[in-house]
């Protein structure tokens, strides 16, 4: 038995976070944990907020009859009312229960979305630099990727997008705060994309990290904005329990499709086999659907590593959310440069294993010592480039 050719050929394409664990853990044996300090992870760092442990606490203890069997395939009817209810008053969009599906992370909303949607051969937009496991995700259910360049600050480029639009253009995948680059999407930029999005097109907003804010800032709210949008919302970066994988789907009552998508996404949620998002997991976030962690400590290592890298000669620009930081590389060649990095015990992301050359990404789930101590690693690896 052989493995599927989409498969090896996804394999060789995979994702350069992972080869780069890979390599950590090569280091770490050859030169001690101690002496190896990897930015590569977006593996939250700290722990869950008292809050919701307390909150996972007083699920597990209440033991409800039936609390590990199975429940609706779109989760508990009383899960969906509260997530709908909250979600109602941020956006101002009259949500109810029916317009949510819980599901197995935020990636578990995506790939049941394009499940519901696709057909071989229909294109969905990506704005580089992206997530790569997107790519996969479209692949699965037999889509085609078309990436567009960003523009300044890499703010989507609306000029670009509609060039990209074509009759087979079935959706659009917005991620803000962004993962790599940490920008967040102004709202005037969304409204503009919104003049340009037409039936059947679908924007699917991947809000993972909008909790993760930096500078007291306010991102805009998509769903109020982009009148073909549906929600991908995950509590992993958060909440910090990346492990759980509980999220939802959040599909707008004024969709002309909105009862045949949410039966489909349903319907898709079930035959992808997750079935159902994990049922404890659904009641503790129903409890403490706001609950984050305190922003301010990847605020602080974000100033700090990107101050010190700025100081050295890098071109670091401080992200807006999320906790990545996307400086250029002193180099064109990036691949080039991160093994520079690994001389030093530093583990980096390539831009180009997110479509985009000549960069590279920090994750700031990194303890602040660790980052002090890489500094003037990442000092010696930007003067070997000027020798």
């Amino acid at each position: 038995m052989s493995v599927s050719r989409v498969i090896a050929e996804q394999m060789e394409r995979a994702s350069w976070i992972r080869r780069m664990f890979e390599i950590g853990i090569q280091l770490r044996r050859e030169r001690g944990a101690e002496n190896v300090f990897d930015f590569t992870l977006g593996n939250p760092d700290v722990e869950p907020p008292e809050a919701v442990i307390a909150a996972l606490r007083r699920v597990v203890a209440e033991n409800r009859p039936r609390s590990h069997g199975y429940m609706p395939n779109a989760g508990f009817p009383e899960v969906r009312a509260a997530i709908a209810k909250r979600l109602a008053e941020r956006t101002g969009v009259p949500f109810t229960g029916k317009d949510v599906i819980m599901t197995v992370g935020a990636a578990g909303a995506i790939n049941t979305v394009l499940k519901s949607i696709l057909d071989p051969g229909d294109e969905v937009i990506v704005l580089n630099p992206y997530f790569p496991e997107y790519r996969f995700y479209i692949e699965n259910h037999g889509g085609r990727v078309v990436a567009v360049e960003t523009g300044e600050s890499f703010q989507p480029d609306i000029a670009r997008i509609a060039a990209a639009l074509t009759p087979r253009t079935k959706a659009l995948i917005l991620n803000s705060p962004n993962n790599p680059t940490g920008a967040v999407y102004g709202a005037e930029v969304l409204r503009e994309l919104n003049g340009i999005i037409r039936e059947p097109v679908l924007v699917i907003s991947d809000e993972p990290y909008r909790p993760l804010i930096f500078d007291g800032a306010a991102p805009p709210e998509t769903l109020s904005i982009i009148g073909r949008a549906v929600l991908a919302w995950s509590w992993s970066k958060a909440m910090a329990v990346a492990g759980e994988r509980i999220g939802y789907l959040a599909i707008p009552p004024h969709l002309a499709e909105a009862a045949a998508l949410v039966n489909a996404c349903t319907f898709a949620n079930r035959i992808l086999g997750y079935v159902n998002a994990p049922a404890i997991w659904q009641w503790v976030v129903a409890e403490v659907p706001d609950a984050a962690v305190d922003v301010g400590q990847y605020q602080a290592k974000r100033d700090l590593l990107c101050d010190a890298l700025n100081s050295m000669g890098y071109d670091a620009p401080r992200p807006q959310g999320s906790f990545y930081v996307f400086p250029r590389t002193p180099i064109p060649d990036d691949l080039a440069f991160i093994r520079l990095l690994q001389n030093e015990g530093i583990l980096a992301v390539p831009g180009s294993g997110f479509g985009r050359g000549g960069y590279m990404r920090l994750s700031l789930t990194i303890a602040r010592g660790d980052i002090e101590r890489a500094l003037p690693g990442f000092e010696r690896a930007i003067r070997g480039t000027r020798a």
